[in-house]
């Protein structure tokens, strides 16, 4: 019998990929000296940074050993997921280091390792995130509890950094193939669907047009 629902799971990780997947594309696309756009497009990418930590952390710290415990024949599968996070924060602590360079000066100089580190990011959840979904969810759903699923839930949340929100929850809903409607009616309450129709759908958008430049 089923413990707890882990599509959620899937769900934040569609963020990763669509949001990590286009940020090549928002580099590019600040023009030499644009220092204004430059620091906007990297306080994107340290908030993805930010969220990717938070959620292998809320795994490194919960998931994994519940697993070791409560579902021994999963351990080669786990021990493959500890190393593919390690191989993610390699990545995300390079992304992190040339960022600021990148994000005072707006030139291409600077945007060529962070191009180079989203390039590594991106292959490594390529690799990792589909693993994790066909290895790891299924099991999750016949060995976690509901409390615990709630907790990853919280950490992740509790990680996006003050005044985000609203952009943050925008990508979620974007990555979405339904557009974020069964994201908004199974993970959140009533009253954060309702301020996201009332407030932070229009804040997300002006929040992507700074992105965009538009």
């Amino acid at each position: 019998m089923k413990t707890c629902d882990a599509s959620g799971m899937a769900m934040i990780h569609r963020l990763f990929r669509s949001s990590f997947g286009e940020a090549p594309d928002l580099v590019r696309g600040v023009r030499e000296g644009d220092n204004r756009h430059a620091e906007a497009i990297a306080d994107h990418i340290a908030m993805l940074s930010v969220g990717l930590h938070a959620h292998h952390e809320g795994e490194d710290q919960r998931l994994w050993p519940a697993l070791d415990e409560r579902a021994p024949g999963c351990a080669l599968h786990v021990s493959r997921m500890k190393d593919q996070h390690l191989e993610i924060l390699a990545q995300v602590d390079k992304l992190d280091s040339v960022l600021p360079a990148w994000r005072s000066t707006a030139s291409s100089v600077h945007a060529a390792p962070v191009l180079s580190a989203l390039d590594g990011v991106n292959a490594a959840l390529s690799v990792h995130l589909p693993d994790e979904e066909a290895n790891i969810v299924p099991v999750m759903e016949y060995t976690i509890t509901k409390e615990e699923i709630q907790w990853f839930s919280e950490h992740g949340r509790k990680a996006t950094p003050r005044g985000y929100m609203w952009p943050n929850l925008g990508l979620i809903l974007a990555a979405q193939p339904d557009g974020g409607e069964e994201f908004l009616r199974e993970e959140l309450p009533a009253p954060v669907r309702l301020l996201w129709r009332l407030i932070g759908k229009r804040r997300y958008a002006l929040y992507r047009a700074t992105l965009t430049g538009v």
